[in-house]
């Protein structure tokens, strides 16, 4: 591990570096806070920054999370097919040693869910409870809508078009990279405006929708930076990693709670009720948003952080 500097770019906290247990060189984000252990198990590219209630020093939680290899100043590996959902298990498994967690609740976001997932299956009794959101044990997207009639498209059809849809991101990530990194700048100015005035954009807006959209604009403004044939390749990875049956998600028996996003069109709410129902102590809970709930509803989620670290008998000592 490498001295720890702070860190802005993901919001404050601290970020180290760790090896991991194939040798490639993972960057770890730190709250540095005290508190139930958290793990957070992001989605593909997205950073920190996407969950504000996890930071600074009074949030309750001692939360950590890093950056997918090749991602975020994470390295790639020296063997570049090393990019699969089991890889980065391995890596959340890493990261939980470098933090000094023996165990903790897991935040599964995305294709973050699936990792989260395998963690739990190769290391059970590390995982006391999992929140999972916008995720299912598959590391494939749903990009095609889902019929009116059972069965109207094959998974596979489903799959494949996953797949297309991972490869055409080399394509239009880079114009599209130009357009979001437009976007943060007049939202940073705002902000700055705000904090020369010492006022809390909450302030004026109590609906709380300043605040997100400062956020929804940094986490923006960091996705497009990826490289997008690199990033491509790492969904393209995550899309070949197949879901456990239900008889092996049967054996994950610490507390989940699932949240569907009503109109998450990526990992839609019925597919979210399989994935509860298939896991012996999960409840399921509906947000009214898309698949960006972290952005769009923090406070719903750290109330049902809070409740999902009780029913797995966590605490901050």
């Amino acid at each position: 591990m490498t001295a720890g500097r702070d860190d802005d770019e993901d919001g404050g906290g601290r970020v180290t570096d760790l090896v991991a247990r194939d040798g490639t060189r993972l960057r770890r984000w730190d709250n540095g806070a005290a508190g139930v252990p958290v793990v957070l198990s992001n989605g593909l590219g997205a950073s920190p920054t996407a969950w504000p209630f996890l930071h600074g020093e009074d949030c309750g939680y001692h939360a950590t999370s890093w950056h997918h290899r090749g991602l975020g100043g994470s390295a790639r590996p020296d063997d570049e097919t090393h990019i699969g959902v089991g890889d980065h298990a391995e890596d959340l498994l890493a990261v939980m040693d470098d933090a000094g967690m023996d165990r903790a609740v897991v935040v599964g976001w995305s294709v973050g869910v699936a990792v989260a997932i395998e963690a739990a299956r190769r290391a059970p009794g590390r995982v006391a409870g999992l929140l999972a959101l916008g995720g299912v044990a598959t590391g494939a997207f749903r990009v095609l809508p889902r019929g009116p009639l059972p069965g109207q498209l094959p998974e596979g059809v489903h799959r494949r078009a996953a797949q297309l849809g991972g490869w055409l991101l080399r394509v239009v990530g880079p114009p599209i990279s130009g357009v979001i990194d437009l976007l943060p700048r007049s939202l940073d100015a705002s902000r700055d405006a705000f904090d020369r005035a010492g006022v809390d954009p909450a302030v004026l807006d109590p609906t709380g929708a300043a605040a997100p959209m400062i956020t929804l604009a940094e986490v923006a403004r960091q996705f497009a930076r990826h490289d997008w044939t690199w990033f491509s390749r790492m969904v393209l990875a995550a899309a070949e990693h197949e879901a456990p049956a239900d008889e092996d998600l049967a054996t994950l028996t610490m507390p989940a709670t699932v949240v569907a996003g009503d109109y998450d069109t990526l990992a839609p709410p019925a597919d979210m009720a399989a994935l509860a129902a298939a896991l012996p102590d999960a409840r399921l809970a509906r947000l009214p948003g898309s698949h960006f709930l972290p952005l769009q509803f923090p406070d719903a989620l750290a109330g049902e952080l809070a409740a999902l670290a009780e029913r797995a008998g966590l605490d901050g000592d």
